[in-house]
């Protein structure tokens, strides 16, 4: 868009600047509730603080989602994102060695763990929030979790791992002690060892021959 005006040099048009498109109800539904769920947990969060939070009305939540449950879903789905985003980006920066691409994840969430307002993974926590089968927000979880095990196993076979379902579990299980070690003790907490304990796990179950190739 421009704007005619006039100097001495004669007529001429100008850009006019225009601001940015205010954010959409749905999306400032989603963003505030995902601030809210991640500090203080999916149940301790009701709909009334969401919507001034997100400066909408209750109808407009509604329209948007068919319940705290669904916008819940859609918040650990819009979290599952960000991780594997995180989780491709430490894969592109080693390109065909799977060690380093999860060792570079592990030192991310290394410091990510130890930082004062880390709360853990959300996806775990919600699992653990709602423990009913059929929850939309576990049902999320669960998928992803499944999800994250058959990638690690994928990779600790391309390692070269002499029993590749055992590491990958061994890895699983301590990347869940990261994410809740990091919620109890914060910066000095065993979240830092996080990647030398993994080069250890690896080194214990990838052959020398493997390892040097």
């Amino acid at each position: 868009m421009t704007r005619k005006t006039t100097s001495d040099h004669g007529t001429v048009s100008l850009p006019i600047a225009t601001e940015a498109p205010p954010l959409r109800a749905a999306e400032r539904i989603r963003a505030s509730a995902a601030e809210l769920f991640y500090r203080e947990g999916i149940r301790a969060v009701g709909v009334d603080e969401i919507v001034s939070r997100a400066g909408v009305t209750k109808p407009s939540l509604y329209r948007n989602f068919a319940s705290k449950d669904e916008l819940a879903a859609a918040y650990l789905r819009d979290y599952e994102a960000a991780f594997w985003n995180r989780f491709e980006e430490s894969a592109q920066s080693h390109p065909h060695d799977p060690r380093g691409q999860l060792l570079e994840y592990m030192r991310g969430l290394s410091q990510r763990a130890t930082r004062n307002g880390y709360r853990g993974c959300g996806l775990t926590n919600a699992a653990v929030e709602y423990p009913a089968a059929d929850h939309p927000a576990r049902l999320v979880a669960q998928a992803h979790k499944r999800l994250l095990r058959r990638r690690l196993t994928a990779m600790c076979k391309a390692m070269g791992a002499r029993t590749p379902d055992v590491l990958a579990d061994g890895l699983l299980l301590l990347l869940e002690g990261a994410y809740a070690s990091g919620l109890t003790f914060g910066a000095n907490g065993p979240a830092r060892a996080l990647v030398a304990v993994a080069e250890q796990l690896i080194d214990a179950n990838v052959p020398v021959t493997q390892r040097l190739r």
